[in-house]
């Protein structure tokens, strides 16, 4: 076959196996899991044989066209460059980690049908998104993974905290994807055309006439998708959902998709200096605002979705200084340990009963009950805070080199004050970073009390999977001068200066947080659940599922002022910011004020104008066809005499009328 050939059934597979899990869920439900692990697994395999031929040479580029569309053609075209190749091997890898996964995860769930098809058509669209070489295509990449993410999110429906998170991220997404839209339209407005050859030949050109409002309306879609300020909000309610999905939406699909929408046309948004400065800030503040909120957060959950938003800002940052390599470098290493440390914590979630660090700090012996999870999570830890020489290290220190270049005046692709910002709140983000993953696995692993539950061992599938991500966790940061042809032909190889910033800056995040926390111990008392913990019912049953730990449990919702945790050194490191933080700086409060309360105020008005006013006229009208019936009602007496009476009556008048106009015309 050809790489052409073999690129199109990548996507197609997911689908497929996705439209037959559907169909076989209720009639054949032992057909179910191979569906939802072999077409995944199988695409994953394609995609590395096509990015074994791309090889990071030269893009291949396809196209046909089923049928005019206008002015501006739509094709249905591929783009597979270096990044697109390594892109879906990331998507096709961790997919088919996370179905190989929920084999063991969802196996008693009812509803798992479904699910597994959700995921793989989310997957399938996130691999159309990738592949594609006309935007128009891509989009509809991009919505069906918006629409897969409300049902995925959702999929514990019985919960309010579920319907809540489902319904919030969608419409934050949508919120975003209506500039982008237009910015979409106005693009290929001044291109010509919808394919990305075509529009990146036009900016090469000088072709675009409003490259400034085009890169604007864009990133808007890309802060909703890519969860970054001010859009960022759905992704940690999002946690509500099923602990895989959690991993797929923030390793692979959904959040990776905006990064690479920017990285596939960074040339349009270089084109601004405006557009690459703002980029830059949106960054920054994405970086430090979600560390300090994942610093405060009790949910083992939230704490890594926080995590995902601040190495999104790592992301968008690379971008914001013209350096799309490390961006997409970063995403992949950040794909692998992010999809083994949501993993890990669903295992620890079902060893421990509860999503709370809290809880789990009142525990011993959690370790030795789940030594996979334990390990794997230590290593996706280590590569979270940038430690060589695990992923993370490698990757970071790219963004922070790009940074460096440009900030120096070494780079002539993004203004130096983009530079400067990125690279000054990518060392603090590197410091806060390194404190939530030490304050994460004190509190995980090392908590002081009762023995840990004893839930039993986790299946195979969980376990392995763990062992399968912790590879390129550890190594695939070793690997990065062999991909410099994948990424735009240029090292990544970290400089002495950015090594040693990142490295020490981590490692001082890292010991302030444990020094924290052994002084706390020394002071330690019995406290209240801190907002956000979510534990088991102390009746339940052993191999505690996320379902029973989550979606049949209420959630202890506290009063962060009222429930200090003694133990946590976040509380300590943060002070009077730890309050705001833990509710990620009341921004949920102010988009409340400014846009649910006045969309409910105008709901209920519109609810009263209907009731009052348009119901007054359709209730007049048939009251008044109510009357008239009556009235006819009453002429209709039987009587011949009386109707020809009225009849004569009638004509008369007919006749009295006719003279009185015919005199009039005849005076006019």
């Amino acid at each position: 076959m050809t790489t052409t050939t073999l690129a199109v059934l990548v996507p197609l597979l997911p689908f497929l196996g996705a439209a037959a899990g559907l169909l076989l869920g209720r009639t054949a439900p032992g057909f179910v899991r191979p569906l939802a692990v072999l077409p995944t697994l199988t695409a994953f395999a394609l995609a590395v044989v096509v990015a074994v031929r791309q090889g990071g040479g030269k893009a291949i580029d396809a196209s046909t066209q089923l049928t005019p569309t206008g002015s501006v053609p739509i094709d249905l075209a591929l783009y597979l460059d270096g990044f697109a190749v390594l892109v879906a091997v990331l998507v096709g890898f961790v997919a088919t980690c996370v179905q190989i996964y929920s084999t063991g995860y969802l196996r008693d769930d009812p509803r798992y049908p479904s699910y597994a098809a959700l995921v793989s058509l989310f997957t399938s669209a996130m691999l159309l998104v990738v592949y594609s070489g006309d935007l128009m295509v891509l989009l509809v990449g991009w919505e069906i993974m918006g629409i897969c993410s409300y049902f995925l999110v959702g999929h514990y429906w019985e919960t309010p905290e579920a319907r809540a998170a489902s319904l919030k991220a969608f419409l934050v997404t949508k919120l975003g994807d209506v500039p982008f839209l237009i910015g979409l339209f106005a693009l290929a407005a001044d291109a010509g055309t919808f394919r990305i050859t075509g529009i990146l030949g036009s900016v090469a050109a000088g072709g675009l006439d409003h490259p400034t409002l085009v890169a604007l309306l864009l990133l808007a879609g890309v802060a909703g998708k890519s969860a970054q300020f001010p859009l960022h909000t759905w992704l940690p309610d999002a946690m509500a959902g099923p602990t895989p999905v959690s991993a797929l939406i923030h390793a692979a699909t959904m959040v990776a998709a905006g990064i690479y929408f920017v990285a596939r046309l960074l040339p349009v948004f270089a084109a601004s200096a405006a557009a690459l400065t703002v980029l830059a800030v949106m960054a920054a503040v994405t970086m430090v605002g979600s560390g300090l909120a994942a610093l405060a957060q009790d949910d083992i959950k939230r704490v890594l979705a926080y995590s995902t938003i601040g190495q999104l800002g790592y992301m968008s940052g690379a971008l914001a200084v013209g350096d799309r390599g490390a961006a997409v470098f970063h995403l992949m290493a950040h794909g692998a340990f992010k999809a083994l440390l949501f993993l890990a914590a669903g295992v620890i979630i079902h060893a421990a009963g509860t999503n709370s660090l809290a809880a789990m700090s009142r525990m011993t012996g959690l370790p030795k009950r789940i030594p996979d999870a334990y390990w794997t999570m230590t290593v996706a830890l280590l590569a979270l805070a940038a430690i060589p020489p695990f992923a993370g290290f490698f990757s970071k220190e790219a963004v922070l080199v790009a940074a460096e270049h440009t900030a120096l005046g070494d780079s002539d692709v993004a203004p130096v004050g983009a530079g400067w910002i990125v690279l000054v709140a990518g060392l603090v983000t590197a410091l806060l970073t390194a404190a939530y993953a030490m304050r994460l696995w004190l509190l995980a692993f090392h908590g002081r009390g009762a023995e840990a539950p004893d839930h039993g061992r986790e299946p195979l599938s969980m376990n392995a999977v763990l062992w399968v991500l912790a590879v390129p966790s550890l190594g695939f940061g070793l690997t990065v001068g062999y991909f410099d042809d994948w990424f735009d032909g240029h090292s990544l190889t970290p400089t002495v200066t950015t090594a040693v910033l990142g490295t020490g800056v981590a490692l001082v995040g890292g010991l302030i947080t444990y020094a924290a926390w052994r002084a706390l111990q020394f002071r330690r008392g019995p406290a209240r659940p801190p907002m956000g913990a979510v534990a088991a019912h102390p009746d339940a049953a052993p191999s505690v599922s996320e379902a029973e730990a989550v979606a049949t449990h209420t959630p202890a919702y506290g009063d962060i002022a009222s429930a200090p945790d003694p133990s946590d050194p976040g509380r300590l490191l943060l002070g009077p910011l730890h309050g705001a933080a833990a509710t990620g700086f009341h921004l949920d409060a102010v988009y409340r004020a400014l846009f649910v309360r006045p969309v409910q105020a105008a709901a209920v008005l519109v609810r009263f104008l209907d009731r009052e006013v348009v119901d007054t006229y359709v209730r007049g009208a048939g009251t008044g066809s109510n009357w008239l019936g009556w009235l006819v009602r009453r002429a209709q007496t039987g009587n011949v005499q009386t109707y020809l009476g009225a009849l004569l009556a009638g004509s008369a008048v007919l006749a009295i009328a006719a003279v009185i106009l015919s005199t009039v015309n005849a005076g006019s």
